[in-house]
């Protein structure tokens, strides 16, 4: 049986291009500059700000990523996100995620 190089590879490609893991803890840390608009918990005390706590990971990361590219557009959250790394974007999605929110219907 002949295995192409290619074929080989794979499993160390796959290895290789792994993203690092998301770090809640790291995310809380980092989530300091949001508490201004976004409240100390994740929960807005501003009218125009939303809620993050207990948002989706993967609504959160696209989100920042929306606003650090230009797609998305608000003055304060382009300045919050432009400098932001994938693993900074990452950190703050697990962080905000990880919040347990609970709900009470009247």
């Amino acid at each position: 049986m002949i295995l192409s190089v290619p074929l080989l590879a794979l499993p160390l490609m796959l290895v290789f291009s792994q993203p690092a893991l998301a770090d809640a803890a790291a995310g809380k840390e980092k989530a300091a500059v949001c508490t201004t608009c976004h409240g100390a918990d994740g929960i807005s005390q501003l009218p125009n700000a939303p809620h993050l706590a207990g948002q989706p990971e993967v609504y959160v990361v696209e989100q920042l990523k929306a606003y650090r590219s230009g797609a998305r557009k608000n003055e304060m959250m382009t300045v919050i996100a432009q400098p932001l790394s994938d693993q900074d974007i990452d950190d703050l999605a697990a962080w905000f995620a990880s919040i347990q929110v609970t709900a009470t219907v009247p």
